[in-house]
């Protein structure tokens, strides 16, 4: 046995020498990949320390030895758009990677709005069947949190744009990347690199948010110590997961559980008792079956439910799915149902943020023919194996700052890039005013990074949740703000899509457009086309008697209203007093008269100030929205409000 032990002992150092001298690459390089054309290109790497590495791609040889650590890097010269090429990279070991592009390459990042799929837009069927796009390249960066820089990803791989690989693809940016590609000829690479929910400050480096007062004295050590605790936790409950009480002890079936609690559906189940927790918890909710129903059968309707759920019936199946965001609708066997009452029960599996039956009331229904049953109200609860339970709170990624940025951002900063796109904003409304701080930061953090200057393009938050009757202050319209406030940074853009979001939809299904307009950008700021790029931007105005007389930049061919109305909506004027009331608003050239018979004194107009606002109607013939925009700068609802100190 001991002889035995020692030729494995001897056997894994050997297979461990052998691995430490293979060539490794980071998981950025991979078949199908583009790189960046016209730039210096650096490709780099690991292997046994002091090991000579030759990397050979497009006529171009360059030779290499690693450091005392195992690093490597070789620098190409720049090339000109182009490919298919093949790349081989030699030491003791051989990688060849192959129909590798060279073009232009976005970072596309943000929160959930460019995490938002192709699958799940306006008319997605067909826009994934005309996806075929062999000069765009898709590459996701998987999700991942870290206290410090990582050296490389988790994963992800380069994949051609084609119907097989679009659906699950940021809609954001493939509708970008395919205006880029058929207006300029050239191959699209795009790293999507995102996560729904987060702020800002989980984007931005260390070395920008260590310097905050709030985080000088973060003592790491018991940062580290404390994410080992978690660790061990989240370890138990995995394993509560992996042997789900619920479904062995055949909660789906009725009556098994006695000791149920009670909730008010639909709404997420952060705004109950059960709190900010991720996990498995089952409903259960009884119905009666009209009479004359009987023998037939029904159509469950459940509205979406996040993020998975596995629904019974009378303790057999009924459907399962595993989209966050789909309205669940299963056909009810006759032979399930029985005269009188019938009982529903649902396990959810929540895997992060939001969690349970959330959409309106009146999607939650069974159908019974032409009759509707409403499953909307209470309903019962119980948790089978919920993080809260097992002590892991409060562990995402906008729980310490720059954590996305170590672990989705840093391993690729030596990547060359073309240009950046983000969307995101909305988990920062309420602290709007640092947001005109921490934006542009994270922006010169990123150019300082990758040390290149490079174009830079938003989208401003969309219209969202009821329209006001009258006007009023508003934490988004703050952010929108800030958002253009960053247009003084050089070299950067702005998509306004104040017209095409959704009250009460967080994520609009119409991405195209906002693709095609953060492309407009592009085409103007970092290729110089000579196009019409923006909407109306507000530069000064001038008060006459009781009128405010507004000027713009980018009206293109002129101004107009959308709806062909007499009057610019949305806008409101004040006097000395703040209070601002709807005012008549009409365009003369390229400037806008705005009056009201309540305000004589006149000193301050705003236009689409609002979380949605939903008439805005100013536009340039060329049929870009005008941007939000106040002539005061009177302190806003946000003001002095941080998550961050």
């Amino acid at each position: 046995m001991k002889f035995r032990k020692s030729i494995l002992i001897a056997l894994a150092l050997v297979i461990g020498q052998f691995a430490i001298a293979n060539i490794t690459l980071p998981k950025i390089f991979t078949s199908n990949m583009v790189l960046q054309r016209d730039k210096p290109l650096i490709i780099w790497g690991w292997a046994e320390k002091g090991e000579p590495v030759t990397v050979s791609f497009h006529g171009q040889k360059v030779k290499s030895i690693t450091d005392a650590k195992g690093n490597w890097t070789v620098t190409f010269k720049a090339s000109p758009a182009g490919g298919p090429f093949d790349m081989t990279i030699e030491g003791k070991n051989k990688i060849s990677l192959s129909n590798i592009l060279l073009g232009d390459v976005y970072i596309c990042s943000g929160q959930s709005n460019m995490e938002w799929i192709l699958l799940n837009t306006n008319n997605a069927a067909t826009e994934i069947s005309e996806s075929s796009y062999p000069k765009i390249r898709l590459f996701t960066v998987p999700k991942a949190t870290s206290y410090a820089p990582a050296s490389d990803l988790p994963g992800g791989e380069w994949l051609e744009c084609n119907p097989k690989t679009s659906g699950d693809f940021s809609a954001v940016a493939y509708f970008f990347a395919r205006k880029l590609n058929k207006d300029l000829n050239i191959p699209i690479g795009l790293i999507h690199s995102s996560w729904g929910g987060t702020n800002v400050q989980a984007w931005i480096s260390w070395d920008v948010m260590g310097k905050k007062d709030a985080y000088k004295s973060t003592d790491f050590a018991k940062l580290q110590a404390d994410q080992q605790n978690i660790k061990a936790k989240t370890e138990q409950f995995n394993e509560a997961l992996k042997n789900e009480k619920g479904e062995a002890e055949r909660w789906f079936e009725p009556g098994k559980v006695t000791d149920w609690k009670h909730m008010k559906i639909p709404q997420l189940w952060e705004q109950t008792e059960i709190g900010n927790a991720d996990g498995i918890v089952w409903f259960e909710k009884e119905f009666e079956l009209p009479a004359g129903a009987e023998g037939k059968s029904i159509t469950l309707h459940l509205g979406p439910i996040d993020d998975k759920d596995q629904t019974w019936v009378n303790g057999q199946p009924v459907g399962s799915t595993d989209k966050y965001n789909d309205d669940r609708v299963y056909k009810v066997d006759a032979s399930i149902l029985k005269p009188g009452k019938n009982t529903i029960i649902i396990k959810v599996t929540d895997t992060g943020g939001g969690g349970g039956l959330y959409g309106k009331p009146e999607m939650l229904f069974v159908g019974a023919g032409d009759r509707k049953i409403s499953l909307s109200g209470d309903w019962n609860y119980k948790t089978s194996a919920v993080t809260t339970e097992f002590g892991i709170q409060n562990n995402g990624p906008n729980d310490f700052p720059s954590q996305l940025y170590n672990a989705m951002i840093a391993p690729i900063i030596r990547y060359a890039l073309k240009g950046g796109i983000w969307y995101q904003g909305e988990a920062n409304a309420g602290e709007s005013y640092k947001y005109r701080e921490l934006f542009p930061a994270m922006i010169a953090d990123w150019r300082a990074k990758w040390k290149n200057e490079f174009p830079f393009f938003w989208v401003q938050l969309a219209n969202f949740m009821k329209a006001d009757t009258q006007p009023e202050e508003s934490g988004w319209a703050e952010l929108r703000e800030a958002q253009s406030m960053t247009l003084k940074s050089p070299k950067t853009g702005q998509a306004v899509i104040i017209d095409l979001g959704e009250a009460d939809n967080i994520h609009p299904r119409n991405k195209q457009d906002v693709g095609y307009r953060l492309a407009l950008a592009a085409e103007k700021v970092a290729y110089g086309k000579n196009i019409v790029y923006s909407g109306p931007i507000y530069r000064s105005m001038k008060i006459e008697g009781n009128k405010i007389i507004l000027t713009f930049s980018e009206t293109g061919s002129g101004l107009v209203t959308k709806d062909k109305s007499a009057t610019v909506k949305s806008i409101a004027i004040a006097g000395a007093d703040k209070k601002f009331v709807w005012a008549n608003a009409t365009i003369k050239g390229n400037t806008v008269t705005v009056s009201s018979t309540e305000v004589n004194k006149p000193i301050a107009v705003r236009y689409a100030w609002a979380n949605n606002p939903a008439d805005a109607n100013l536009y340039n013939k060329e049929g870009l929205p005008a941007s939000p925009f106040r002539t005061d700068s009177w302190p806003g609802v946000t003001l002095g409000k941080s998550d961050y100190k």
